[in-house]
Parts: structure tokens; C-alpha cells; sequence
């Protein structure tokens, strides 16, 4: 299901209405629950790159605190050293400041080490936790599962200072990886799975990557993250649905503490789903593991680094999981009103420029030779202070090999032979012969022009079915050129086998060697503009001579939405 339909460009000054997470806020407020602090916090795990999924948590986390007065701290759960890297802190700071965010501090679950262990004795002492030494597949298989009862283990009434004893023995390297573990004692029966009785630490000899060896047992996120919460202050902890039967072991955990704030509280929404695309970090990191993508940064990948490289502006996503907003029950919404948000906000911005992605010759017979006529373009006509441009214009062309049949289809107005066009912003031209080589390939189009039709007008009123965009041959730049289809066919991948790689489009990507107006040598990298006739294109991050297709100019949106009114 989608939202209703919506024009991204509209300017809504309607008051709108609050979505249940800040609404959940307002009440709060309103009855003195925190004292009128309002505090956020993104945690993510430093083990991947930031995604489409994150951005949406990102921005409802910092936006609360944005709106309420409050404050969002950056806090890496760093409490798994196995897939954990300080590469990855420096990569989402990175992408949180390209986002246009600014925490208000960064903390680590890794500087709360410390007291989490001192709150681990603590529950030992109360008899709230027990060190068992069963292995982990008989643990798993002693939860049971819904509807089957838990076994206890035999570790369960071990008395607290013997189990003590072995925790400290367990911090102090006595033991090897997964001897043993801190269980929380809660209730091998309880409906909850989360609730039969836990681990909250175990035994990992992996460096950290700020603790180094300091540590040879971590906690488990779920002893750790209600906690790290409680310990800053947290007032509103906004966590996705899969984290909604979490809540009662996050709130049984806070509930055996002495905390020196309020007791947080968490609120789930239902996170980002999007057509197309998958947010899973298994299957992205898969994807880059097997070379389906270039890397994390892919301009196919839905990471913010690949959206970056796509010309996915920051403001554009932000606007985009602004008008998804945030509900209760998970959904899919359609990758092509994500488009729409990124096409509008190009619309108005992007200069206008002429690229020619298949090139083919177009020579004019019958033009002066030697002269440049130099044509002055707007540079974009949704932006009048954008101004204009000199373009060359030369008897030497390149135009699209779709712009030219020897033997045209039925209701095709573009160039064939005796046919007149328009060349955009410039004049009049009919095709006159065409070229071929060996096998018969169109390898040039000769034809004349009409002098008159300066501007793309005739003076004696007669019309064209056509209108098409080039380059001056002689003025033309080099350009790699790199579009886009779906990188997934399956609007849900994986909904008919159970595994999304089996919907991979192997011809997500083409590339082509292009030939492109002069001012397109001068972009910054990262600047989107409009090949006109074409789309909107990123010049590389790293290389501003290959331009990645951000996306079409058809707007895809508006035509779902007249197919599910009609």
C-alpha cells in the first residue's frame, strides 16, 4: 500500500497532522512525563554502511528533537567486535553530516562498559541473573518455542555468589569463547520468547575496536541499549517493529536499576519498505560480496553513500519520509513516489544541458563551412535566475541513434529520410541520405537545413511532429554515462522463491561513451543536471566525466496514481 496520491512540488500550508510517535511526544509533554525533556537518539550498530531504511529513523529522530526543543545524540552500539569496525563510525558520521544532521553528542554503548558490568553484579546479587555453562544450541533449544514450554536449566538456582564468582572469573579471561554466560532469571514460560531468561553476556576474544583487549566478555544489545538510553537521558527511545517484542525485556532490565534519569520509554514504528529495493544489511553485503554491485557506494545500492552517487539530493529524502510519515503497521510503498520527491526537486534546480548517450553523425550539406553559429540558451526554465548559456552550433552534429530510421515505424516523427525535424534552440533540418557501413548500420545522416527557422521556428507557420536535442561534433566533450533499471524485477524480491538474489536484474546497468555539450566539462562532481530529452544525471563523486542517471523525466507517480483513480 502506498499514501495517497501527492504533489511533491505543492505547497501545502495546511497544518499537518501529528504522526502517533510525536503525538506520543505532545502527550507526554502535556502530562509532565519527563518534565518536558524531550531526548532522542540514533544507535546504529558500526558494522555496515547507513541505508534508505536508516535515513527514514534518522530523520524522525533528529526531527523530534528538532521540532520539541530536545536534543539527539549519535550512539554506536558497539557491543559485537566480531563485525564491528571504526571504519564504519567514521562512515556514518560522514553520511549523517551529508545528511544536514547534527547530534548533539556522540556517544558509544562501548563507553558504559563499566557500568554495565557493575549493574550485570548488581542483578547477580539480587538473584535476577545467573552464570550458565550450557552451550548456545541447548540453551536455544531449552527456550522451546510459542506455544512449547521452556526447560529450566540445571544453572538456574546456582547460588548468586557462586555465579559471582564465575562472572568475574568470565571477565578476568578464566574461560573460553561461549564456556559460559550471564543469563537474566525472568521466566521460562513466559508467552514473550525474549523473556526466557536471556543471555546478557558472553565470552568473545575479538579486540574492540575502541576497547581493544580490554574486555574479553560484551553485553548483548539487549542488556546494553535500554541501559546506554537510561545512562544519557533518553527520554523517547524509537526503535522499528521488529523491536516491539524487545520492549518488555527493555523495560524488565530498566525496572531492576537504580537510573539517574526517568525511566525511557520505547515507541515503535513500522520501518521503510520500498519497492524494488531491499534494506536487508545480509543481502547488501552480499551483493557487494559477490561484485553484483562495484561496492557499497553503487549508485544502484539504496545506501546513503550510493544514493549520494546517484544524485539522490539530501533535502529530496528528507521531504520523501516526511510525506510517508511513520505508522504502526508495516507497508510498501512504491519506489516511484520516492522518484517523484527526487525529479521535483531536480525539476527546479538541475541546469539544463545536451548530451548524446548512442552518437551518431548528422551532417548539414548545405551549411556554411568554417562558421559556429553560438545560440543562447536558457539554463533552466523553471529558474529564470539561472540565466543562459552560449551553445555552438556546427554542420557537424551528433544526434541519438533512436533519432534517426532508414525505415521508420508506424507513428515514427522523428528523422528519416525527406522528413523534417527541429533541432533544438536552433533550426529546421530534413534528412537527405543516410550512410551505412558493411552490414548496413546507419554510420552517418546527411541532410540540409532551412536558414530561416533560427530559433525552431518557421516564418511561414508550417509545423513538425518532432523536436530533437545535439552536440556540435567539433566542441564535444567525452563523457561515461552510466543508466539505471530496477536493480531488483520483483517489486517485493524474493516473493516467489524466498530469496531476493534470485530477482538480481542482470542488466541493471548500462554504460555508454557519450558525446556531450562543452559546458558539461566544467560540472563539480556531484552536480545534477538535465540531458534534456533524457533525464537528470550526477556527474560522479570521483570522476565528474562520468554522469550516473538519477532519473527519468516521465513521472512514473503521477501515472500510478491516474491508473488506481481510472
Amino acid at each position: 500500500m502506498s499514501p495517497e496520491p501527492v504533489d511533491p512540488a505543492a505547497d501545502d500550508t495546511a497544518t499537518p497532522s501529528l504522526d502517533f510517535v510525536r503525538q506520543k511526544v505532545v502527550d507526554d509533554n502535556a502530562a509532565g512525563t519527563f518534565g518536558g525533556r524531550v531526548q532522542t537518539r540514533f544507535p546504529p550498530e558500526p558494522n555496515g554502511f547507513l541505508h534508505l531504511g536508516h535515513v527514514k529513523s534518522i530523520f524522525l529522530n533528529f526531527g523530534i528533537a528538532e521540532e520539541f526543543g530536545g536534543t539527539c545524540f549519535l550512539r554506536f552500539d558497539d557491543t559485537n567486535p566480531e563485525t564491528e569496525d571504526i571504519s564504519f563510525v567514521a562512515a556514518i558520521q560522514e553520511d549523517l553530516a551529508w545528511l544536514g544532521v547534527q547530534p548533539d553528542e556522540v556517544r558509544f554503548a562501548s563507553d558504559y562498559f563499566d557500568q554495565l558490568y557493575t549493574w550485570a553484579e548488581d542483578l547477580i546479587r539480587a538473584g535476577k541473573a545467573y552464570v550458565d555453562d550450557t552451550d548456545a544450541e541447548t540453551i536455544s533449544e531449552q527456550r522451546g518455542g510459542f506455544g512449547q514450554p521452556g526447560v529450566e536449566s540445571g544453572c538456574r538456582n546456582r547460588p548468586a555468589e557462586e555465579s559471582l564468582g564465575l562472572f568475574r572469573q568470565m571477565r578476568d579471561g578464566v574461560f573460553a569463547d561461549g564456556e559460559l554466560s550471564l543469563r537474566a532469571k525472568i521466566d521460562m514460560q513466559a508467552d514473550n520468547m525474549w523473556l526466557r531468561d536471556p543471555v546478557l553476556y558472553r565470552i568473545r576474544r575479538v579486540p574492540h575496536h575502541r576497547t581493544e583487549d580490554a574486555w574479553v566478555i560484551y553485553p548483548t544489545y539487549d542488556w546494553a541499549h535500554g541501559q546506554s538510553d537510561a545512562i544519557e537521558g533518553v527520554t523517547h527511545s524509537i526503535c522499528t517493529l521488529e523491536f516491539s517484542d524487545h520492549r518488555a525485556l527493555y523495560d524488565w532490565c530498566l525496572d531492576q536499576l537504580d537510573l539517574p534519569f526517568d525511566q525511557p520509554q520505547q515507541t515503535e514504528f513500522a520501518r521503510l519498505n520500498v519497492t524494488h529495493l531491499v534494506m536487508s544489511k545480509r543481502i547488501l553485503k552480499t551483493l557487494v560480496d559477490q561484485g553484483h554491485v562495484d561496492g557499497w557506494d553503487d549508485a544502484r545500492m539504496p545506501t546513503v553513500r550510493g544514493m549520494r552517487r546517484r544524485g539522490f539530493p539530501a533535502s529530496a529524502l528528507r521531504a520523501f519520509t516526511d510525506h510517508i510519515s511513520v505508522a504502526k503497521t508495516n507497508s510498501t510503498i512504491e519506489i516511484e513516489l520516492l522518484e517523484s520527491f527526487i525529479r521535483t526537486h531536480h525539476n527546479a534546480r538541475a541546469l539544463r544541458r545536451m548530451a548524446v548517450l548512442d552518437p551518431l553523425k548528422l551532417t548539414i550539406t548545405n551549411w556554411p563551412e568554417g562558421h559556429v553559429e553560438w545560440m543562447d540558451v536558457v539554463n533552466n526554465p523553471e529558474d529564470p535566475e539561472a540565466g543562459t548559456r552560449s551553445v555552438p552550433f556546427t554542420g557537424e552534429l551528433w544526434i541519438e541513434q533512436d533519432d534517426f530510421r532508414l525505415d521508420p515505424p508506424p507513428k515514427y516523427f522523428r528523422l528519416t529520410p525527406g522528413r523534417e525535424v527541429r533541432l533544438r534552440n536552433a533550426f529546421f533540418v530534413t534528412a537527405t541520405e543516410a550512410i551505412t557501413d558493411d552490414d548496413g548500420n546507419v554510420i552517418e545522416v546527411l541532410a540540409t537545413y532551412d536558414p530561416e527557422t533560427l530559433g525552431g521556428n518557421a516564418p511561414d507557420g508550417r509545423k513538425v511532429k518532432s523536436t530533437m536535442h545535439w552536440v556540435s561534433r567539433p566542441h564535444a566533450a567525452d563523457a561515461t554515462v552510466h543508466r539505471y533499471e530496477r536493480l531488483f524485477t520483483a517489486a517485493v524480491p524474493g516473493t516467489s522463491t524466498g530469496e531476493p538474489l534470485d530477482d538480481l536484474n542482470p542488466e541493471s546497468r548500462s554504460t555508454t561513451a557519450a558525446k556531450v555539450e562543452p559546458a558539461l566539462a566544467e560540472v563539480a562532481p556531484g552536480e545534477v543536471v538535465q540531458f534534456e530529452r533524457l533525464g537528470y544525471f550526477a556527474a560522479d563523486l570521483d570522476d565528474p566525466a562520468t554522469f550516473h542517471r538519477t532519473v527519468g523525466l516521465r513521472d512514473e507517480w503521477a501515472n500510478i496514481q491516474k491508473r488506481k483513480s481510472s
